[in-house]
């Protein structure tokens, strides 16, 4: 586990454009991926994750290029996720320029995928993405299930359990996106982020709902090792540096506030 909360802004991508909205919906333009993720960089992000939704192949050529751009001139490390359905596709990109590669449908249609890139590429690089939200359409023990495209098809798979099963065929890292809070900055689920800390011990990001300094704080005391947002931190609401100010004033360690690259 990381001593420091991890502070992490993540950008939607599609066709080459950062966007945002509510629930994955409403999608509207926040510029530059480059230009964003630069920006973030020096304003003190420990992290940064580029989510692909392009529905093209020419989205997802396009975004190949971001990756490498961005990847020469941040200097911290760059998770992607979004089109990864093979052990190539991971290669590809770590050959782009990506440190970690994000999983979420392809692993769930094929687990196995999990096992084949740990063993082939470690199991550091993979971050498993699992888009949770209240069951509705069957019970499930944990009362959570997995959702796919977006949170629009529910699966009927616990949270709880996929979780768990993905870590131990070698998922290092957990980005848990609650989507009944996506996008509507009224908090992190927290609930959530307690019940998936006590299931795993690999790192965990806590994402879905951030929209002010004390909701970062609150996911940390739930047991986020890291905090990831996007339209509040994309649209000028928060900074990096409120957020690790917040963070720090509660008794969590944090790493550096900003640089100066000169």
């Amino acid at each position: 586990m990381s001593l420091a909360i991890r502070v992490i802004p993540c950008l939607d991508v599609s066709d080459g454009r950062v966007v945002k909205g509510v629930n994955f919906t409403r999608l509207r333009d926040a510029g530059d991926p480059v230009e964003l993720a630069r920006a973030y960089d020096s304003a003190g992000a420990d992290e940064i994750t580029f989510l692909d939704i392009s529905a093209s192949l020419r989205g997802h050529e396009a975004m190949m290029d971001v990756i490498e751009e961005t990847a020469g001139e941040v200097f911290v490390p760059l998770t992607v996720g979004g089109g990864v359905r093979s052990v190539d596709d991971v290669a590809a990109r770590l050959r782009r320029g990506a440190d970690k590669i994000g999983l979420n449908t392809a692993a769930i249609e094929r687990p196995q995928l999990i096992s084949d890139i740990a063993e082939q590429f470690g199991r550091q690089v993979i971050v498993l993405s699992v888009d949770a939200r209240r069951a509705t359409s069957q019970p499930t023990p944990s009362g959570w299930e997995v959702t796919t495209h977006g949170g629009t098809r529910a699966t009927g798979i616990d949270a709880l359990e996929w979780t768990t099963h993905a870590v131990e065929r070698g998922a290092g890292e957990v980005l848990l996106n609650s989507m009944d809070s996506d996008g509507v900055k009224t908090g992190f689920d927290l609930a959530l982020i307690e019940a998936v800390r006590h299931t795993v011990d690999v790192p965990l990001i806590a994402s879905g709902g951030a929209g002010e300094p004390s909701h970062f704080v609150d996911a940390a005391r739930a047991g986020a090792d890291a905090v990831l947002a996007a339209s509040v931190f994309h649209f000028g609401e928060l900074t990096i540096g409120e957020v690790k100010e917040a963070l720090a004033a509660a008794g969590f360690a944090v790493r550096d506030e900003g640089r100066n690259r000169g």
